[in-house]
């Protein structure tokens, strides 16, 4: 307690102190002037467990509902047993450059008929209001700061209220309906639902019994119950076998409480319908207002951690949400950026809490019995997308969700790796589910990738950079050890080059089937090397730790081809015409660290070339994906120009928009995973602590001139608040939560207490190096060298628990 009320005295400190917080800025709102006519345009509420989409249409206002578990399937797995003697064979095909025939065979050999299950909608509740066709004066907002949706109108001069939230404290959906004249609420609530249901009353609620689809073959396991109960103070309430009643009434409240069956992945035994009524009877005793007040309580104790100011334009909040987005190639209102980062904020706030589910491809939000990509867990790029904030926007407990999908992965995928590749550990390919299949899915060129689980291990190494959590790195080091002991077991010598490689495999999504592509080269370099730091760290055994990094040195380098790329492949094949998606080759650059201007210039240079090549638009997650990319280049003005490719309207009538009305991303159709890249890509502008230093504002663009951000995260558990103005930094605030030295390295000369000038390696063990093996570079290639805006480095002992304050030098 004592710990709580000091971190909140510094923070109310240093917002009040740092000038240039703009609290106008923190009005941070979603705004519409007319209702929902399309999914894409409801507002997203969430608390992990129940998502909802709330269309705020007056005469059919419809509550589209989630609950993360209920998918279609049941518990199920899809190795194929006919992998493993076909191995050698798939093998050899690939190194006698047969890809064709490699992947004929894979097809055939490693994939089953089933390819994932679909995360489906809950259906809706609809509320019918007779005579609400024909309103005036109509609003609807989301407030990010409360995470409270709200809709008013007025019809035959009566105001209309509509209140909702999906409550954090209570964990059922709670809708507040008011009208400011007494009795002139009239209205009925009914459902509507795809999947195979009943509806039935019981005492108070209506309740919908519902359940999971079949799918490819998997019976659908997942049973569910809806139950939704209105409260009212004056007036009628009547409950049918279909319907509930409302009639002149003034103030009543709706709540909606879904549970289903499922307990873990390999089990769905719950009792639903005991849940979902216990929920709902504990719910239904508080007072609305004091519901509303601990929801946005214990919300608020996450979003409030961090704030953005990154300026703003006048007038921009009698503006709707959408105009601001058609509005920005134009006026380029930077509050409108930083809405949309916190946006990303609130998203993964609301998807994604201890205990549940991770956000998958569409969160918690969807409402389709099939959607796009079955909206489950693709976890060569958008699931570990996901989760790019969490850590640096001071979001750890969002998290833990995906922790524990690893470590159910890192059991489920034992069996796989056994199975398939006759190999120590676990695996998992390009896909996974709610109920944790490993084995590959859809078709080679897709599925054939054995590092899923590698890169979604760095999560587990990150967190601990950040927290310096050291009962947190004991209790995941199996997990970490399992994906190391797979590749251990699996890597096979190249007969060309002698370097242990990935086999078989792809570069995610694009292609051949193929061997030791650069994605996979570095991903085994962390997860060999990062295990090896790990071991260490525990005083785990010395002989296993030189093996692991004996193995990584067995790595092929990377190499710079012809056309001063960085290669994708082994061979020197890149097109710098290819404008692809995925740019899986620069993992090493962004979210990865290999490759730095510092210490491996070339790399550097060359990495930024192919990213010049893959172009400035793509897909929203890529969007996502390359802000980053450009900020880690160091070029925050490029990085800023692909911000303005994804705050584009995007809709029906404009397949090329990235941005929808409500601030999803779209790829197209909509994935989350670009909202989080989004968020996390203006954080690392701002902030980056990957190389050795705390570097502030790294890539700050030429349009955001002032600002300050507070309650930005560094690896080494440094939690910083800072201000700059004409483009420079003013003013630093480092509290530091575990002690140690702090680096910082700036464009600008500081002045502090108990600074020296950084002089060697860093010796905080939170930012020790791995070091990257020089490149090979193809005698074609002309690299011109690299260009670097002058940096001051310095270094500052520090106490944790402690706060450290840097002026600019004048």
């Amino acid at each position: 307690m004592i710990k709580t009320k000091k971190r909140a005295i510094w923070y109310l400190l240093i917002t009040f102190t740092l000038t240039g917080v703009n609290l106008s800025a923190q009005d941070l709102k979603l705004r519409y002037d007319q209702p929902a006519k399309v999914w894409e345009e409801a507002i997203p509420l969430g608390n992990s467990r129940l998502g909802a989409m709330i269309y705020g249409i007056p005469d059919r206002e419809e509550i589209q509902l989630n609950e993360e578990t209920i998918w279609g399937g049941g518990p199920y797995r899809n190795d194929n047993p006919k992998a493993l003697d076909a191995l050698p064979e798939v093998r050899k095909l690939i190194f006698e450059e047969k890809n064709g025939e490699a992947d004929k065979l894979i097809n055939q050999t490693f994939f089953t008929q089933t390819h994932g299950m679909p995360f489906q909608t809950a259906g809706s509740v609809i509320l019918e209001f007779p005579g609400h066709k024909n309103f005036k004066n109509y609003t609807r907002e989301l407030d990010l700061n409360r995470a409270v949706a709200t809709t008013r109108y007025q019809v035959d001069g009566v105001e209309y209220t509509r209140e909702a939230f999906s409550s954090f404290a209570d964990d059922v959906f709670i809708m507040r309906i008011t009208a400011n004249k007494k009795g002139a609420l009239n209205f009925e609530a009914g459902y509507y639902n795809q999947s195979e249901h009943t509806v039935f009353k019981r005492e108070n609620a209506l309740i919908l019994e519902g359940k999971g689809s079949e799918h490819e073959g998997i019976e659908g396991a997942i049973r569910y119950q809806t139950h939704t109960n209105i409260k009212n103070t004056d007036g009628n309430v009547k409950v049918t076998d279909n319907k509930i009643f409302v009639n002149n009434a003034t103030s009543v409240v709706l709540y909606i409480s879904i549970a289903t069956n499922f307990t873990d992945y390999k089990t769905v035994d719950t009792d639903h319908a005991m849940k979902a009524e216990q929920l709902l009877s504990s719910a239904v005793k508080k007072k609305f207002t004091s519901a509303m007040k601990e929801h946005i309580r214990i919300y608020g104790e996450q979003f409030k951690r961090f704030s953005l100011s990154l300026g703003s334009l006048p007038g921009t909040e009698k503006l709707t949400t959408t105009q601001r987005i058609l509005n920005f190639q134009n006026d380029q209102d930077p509050s409108m950026v930083t809405l949309l980062s916190q946006f990303g904020r609130y998203l993964l706030i609301s998807s994604s809490q201890p205990g549940g589910q991770p956000a998958n491809l569409q969160g918690i939000w969807c409402n389709s019995m099939q959607p796009a990509w079955d909206s489950k867990y693709t976890i060569n790029i958008n699931t570990e997308m996901n989760y790019w904030p969490a850590e640096v926007t001071n979001l750890p407990e969002t998290h833990e969700p995906l922790f524990k999908m690893l470590k159910e992965l890192s059991v489920s995928g034992q069996e796989t790796a056994s199975k398939l590749y006759g190999a120590d550990g676990w695996v998992a390919h390009h896909n996974t589910d709610l109920w944790r299949v490993t084995s590959p899915i859809d078709f080679a060129a897709a599925g054939m990738w054995p590092t899923g689980g590698a890169w979604l291990c760095q999560h587990l190494w990150e967190h601990y950079l950040f927290t310096g959590d050291k009962k947190f790195l004991k209790e995941i080091y199996p997990v970490l050890k399992g994906s190391a002991d797979f590749f251990m077991s699996s890597l096979i010598e190249h007969p060309k080059y002698g370097w242990m490689v990935v086999s078989p495999s792809v570069s995610p999504e694009q292609g051949p089937i193929t061997a030791g592509c650069t994605m996979d080269n570095q991903l085994v370099f962390d997860i060999l090397t990062r295990t090896a730091e790990a071991n260490q760290i525990l005083n785990g055994n010395k002989e296993y730790r030189t093996d692991l990094l004996t193995m990584a040195a067995k790595l092929p380098p990377m190499q710079i081809g012809k056309y001063s790329q960085l290669q994708e492949w082994l061979e020197d094949v890149d097109d710098p015409k290819n404008e692809h998606r995925h740019v899986s080759h620069l993992y090493g650059l962004y979210p990865g660290n290999q490759i730095s201007p510092y210490s491996t210039p070339e790399l550097f240079e060359a990495a930024r070339n192919s990213l010049n090549y893959r172009g400035d638009m793509a897909t929203g997650w890529s969007i996502g994906w390359k802000v980053n990319l450009w900020a880690r280049l160091l070029d925050g003005n490029h990085a800023y120009k692909i911000i303005k490719n994804m705050l584009t309207l995007a809709g029906r009538d404009n397949r090329d928009g990235r941005t929808y009305p409500n601030l999803f991303t779209a790829h197209p159709p909509f994935q989350i995973d670009g909202n989080f890249g989004l968020t996390a890509g203006v954080a690392e502008m701002l902030l980056q602590s990957h190389d050795g230093a705390v570097h502030i504002l790294p890539a700050l663009p030429d349009n955001w001139k002032e600002g300050s951000v507070h309650g930005i995260m560094a690896r080494g558990g440094f939690e910083i608040s800072m201000e700059w103005k004409e483009g420079k930094v003013a003013e630093v605030t480092v509290h530091s939560r575990l002690g140690g030295n702090l680096r910082l390295r700036t464009y600008t000369r500081l002045l502090g207490e108990n600074m020296v000038k950084a002089e060697g390696e860093n010796p905080n063990n939170f930012f020790k190096p791995f070091k990257t093996d020089s490149p090979i570079i193809s005698d074609k290639a002309t690299l011109k060298g690299v260009s670097l805006t002058e940096v001051f480095e310095y270094d500052i002992p520090t106490r944790a628990g402690k706060t450290y304050k840097f002026v600019a030098a004048k």
